[in-house]
């Protein structure tokens, strides 16, 4: 099937006298006829639900689809996209582990590696994506276990080198896991430039509708962890399943199983089933919406790039955008609708234009259906230092507009008067 239709088809096929939609499983539990039934669940011998903490039909049928999507031979829903980041890195990754990960990715990203995860033990290093594969190759030390890093950047819209990236890590035997939210599997699909691991905020394009928090981790399934002699974890016999060793019992579906049965078990990031219905519907129209957003933005965009009260506009799809050549490699249908401009007048100015805007609102929530706006130095990124700040990309003036899909005219007369005023 071409990806238009797996947005709708894949995932839940519902046989004679089924329901056409695919259905809510609001249990926490399932019910077995014999311990030994139950037993086998336990012991990974045999597949099924037992819990939801692990997992539940209606988050197999959305796993299973968002694998379809992205070109992965698993997923696993989570309850956020940062948890989905979390659980990532923790399948990987353990004290006394070192990350390399580019600096332009989203605060939130950015705090988890730089601030959480340090303290336990997880040591990271943040480099600009704009160097050289010799220049990542060589910050890649004995004890780093994986790169990560953003299709496109939240919020500096910095487009990453996939392939660069990949061919540097794989140089060292360790993954590349790329953050696909913004680019979506309708724009961009990172496993067919070598990332090993996808994972997404749900709750931004794939959701659409700003409805419900999640996030999902998908397996490429190309990551030959026994091969690679770093990952003991993978290779060994796991105690806590009386011995099993992921690579030999489960094969390609290692990464994905060992996140689902370990660490989804013990940190239990699991996503409401209400949660992850309203996510298929948004799934069932995101190669509609993505468009629309795309179309729409380039439009907005020409619009900024062009008025006297703008003094630099961001945006990967224009013709005068930084990375115009990896946005004709990795992104040649569109690079979403997120823009990120500078109002003159600095960080005074634009949150006067931020205060004056009347259709876009102003939210921390980014790439749903309406446009909204916000301007990350004083909000989502105010924590951070003022050199951390510039290695993220974010200024004192920049406003990050993610643009919906309402006429493209309207959304611009509101831009209008709000710079006019």
């Amino acid at each position: 099937m071409r990806i238009e239709t797996k947005c709708i088809q894949s995932g839940y096929s519902p046989k004679s006298g089924e329901p056409r939609v695919m259905p809510i499983v609001q249990s926490t539990t399932f019910k077995y006829d014999s311990c030994d039934d139950m037993g086998k669940l336990f012991d990974l011998e045999a597949e099924g639900y037992f819990y939801t903490r692990l997992s539940n039909p209606t988050f197999g049928y959305v796993e299973q689809k968002i694998a379809d999507l992205e070109g992965g031979v698993g997923a696993m829903l989570t309850s956020s996209g940062q948890a989905a980041n979390l659980i990532a890195v923790m399948t990987v990754c353990n004290a006394g582990d070192h990350v390399l990960c580019s600096s332009m990715v989203y605060g939130g990203t950015f705090n988890l590696l730089g601030v959480t995860l340090k303290r336990f033990g997880i040591d990271v290093t943040f480099i600009n994506p704009d160097s050289s594969y010799e220049e990542i190759a060589a910050q890649i030390k004995d004890n780093t276990k994986l790169l990560l890093g953003e299709t496109i950047s939240n919020p500096a819209l910095s487009v990453l080198d996939i392939e660069k990236f990949a061919k540097a890590a794989h140089s060292k035997n360790i993954p590349l896991i790329v953050d696909n939210t913004f680019a979506t599997p309708i724009l961009c699909r990172p496993f067919e430039f070598g990332a090993d691991i996808v994972v997404h905020s749900t709750s931004k394009y794939m959701d659409g509708h700003a409805t419900a928090l999640g996030g999902v981790i998908v397996d490429s399934g190309n990551f030959d962890w026994a091969a690679s002699g770093k990952f003991p974890e993978f290779t060994t016999p796991d105690d806590s399943y009386h011995g099993i060793i992921y690579t030999e019992k489960f094969g390609k579906k290692a990464f994905i199983t060992k996140a689902g049965v370990q660490l989804m078990r013990d940190l239990g990031s699991t996503p409401a089933p209400q949660n992850v219905f309203l996510l298929n519907l948004g799934l069932e129209t995101l190669h509609l919406r993505v468009r629309a957003h795309c179309e729409n933005a380039k439009k907005v965009a020409g619009f900024l790039e062009n008025h006297d009260k703008v003094t630099w506009v961001n945006y990967p799809g224009l013709e005068s955008g930084k990375d115009r050549e990896l946005v004709k490699k990795y992104l040649p249908n569109g690079t979403s609708g997120v823009i990120s401009f500078g109002v003159k007048g600095g960080r005074e100015a634009a949150i006067r234009f931020m205060d004056n805007l009347k259709l876009a609102a102003i939210v921390t929530h980014v790439a749903d259906a309406r446009t909204c706006a916000l301007h990350p130095a004083s909000t989502t990124h105010r924590q951070m230092t003022q050199q951390q700040l510039t290695e993220c990309g974010i200024g004192e003036d920049l406003i990050r507009l993610s643009v919906g899909i309402e006429n493209a005219d309207d959304i611009i007369d509101d831009l209008e008067q709000a710079l006019n005023a």
